[in-house]
């Protein structure tokens, strides 16, 4: 494990909540109504919309961003990225694995330089396996093998070897992305559903206590909890559902 992979102090530090909205009224809203939530996830769509501005309210408001924008290209470009990911001081950012293990190395050295530059935390970089909305004709379709836990635990190890601080895969590879990685590897699972809640277009999911209990890290839930009536009751009765499984 890298010097930037945290030992998780509470179980609500282990959950990090998708800001899935679409401007920056909306993510503030929600960020001040779950005000017991320490990470949130900018995706693609957000970050697309407001750009670093958004980052930087999350600092102010003593919250630590996730950036997830899965970067894929060649080395160079994805190492500059992560440069900036760390001047906008990101808690976690994400990077396919697929972009392979000199690209994924590149992003690791060069966060590490530039965080060492300015005296700050390198962010957790996160390697992106195979997304929760693939499973095995999916793969099919675009020339790989069919069996997802067996790329899942390829992809990890590739990770964990190029330098990265952890994973992102669904909850049901947990256990065999642990056996090929060992511990001290953060291992961050969105396909997080409650009982309680619907489950979208997410295919290979869980619920909360499940995860824990199999040794996930960090939880990533959006719509259970940024959905609901009440955010914040969501947020607080998830949190209380993964106490005794932490």
């Amino acid at each position: 494990m890298n010097d930037t992979a945290e030992k998780i102090p509470d179980p609500a530090r282990r959950i990090i909540i998708a800001l899935d909205v679409d401007n920056r009224e909306k993510a503030l809203e929600l960020i001040g109504r779950l005000r017991e939530a320490q990470v949130f996830k900018v995706g693609m769509e957000l970050f697309t919309a407001e750009g670093p501005a958004l980052l930087a309210d999350l600092k102010t408001m003593d919250k630590s961003p996730f950036l997830d924008l899965k970067f894929h290209d060649i080395p160079n470009t994805v190492g500059e990225a992560a440069r900036m990911a760390v001047r906008h001081g990101v808690f976690m950012m994400t990077l396919h694995t697929s972009g392979g293990a000199e690209m994924m190395a590149r992003a690791a050295a060069t966060a590490a330089e530039e965080a060492g530059k300015r005296n700050v935390q390198k962010p957790v970089l996160l390697g992106v396996t195979v997304l929760t909305s693939m499973k095995g004709p999916e793969l099919q379709e675009i020339g790989m093998a069919a069996d997802v836990r067996a790329q899942v635990q390829r992809l990890a190890g590739l990770a964990r070897k190029a330098g990265l601080d952890g994973v992102v895969c669904s909850p049901q590879e947990i256990e065999i992305v642990r056996q090929e990685v060992g511990p001290g590897f953060s291992i961050v699972t969105p396909g997080i559903r409650p009982a309680w809640a619907a489950t979208n277009d997410q295919k290979r999911i869980m619920t909360p206590s499940e995860a824990v209990e199999k040794g996930a890290d960090y939880l990533v839930i959006g719509r259970p909890v940024t959905a609901a009536p009440s955010p914040r009751e969501a947020f607080l009765k998830i949190v209380e559902e993964i106490k005794g499984r932490s």
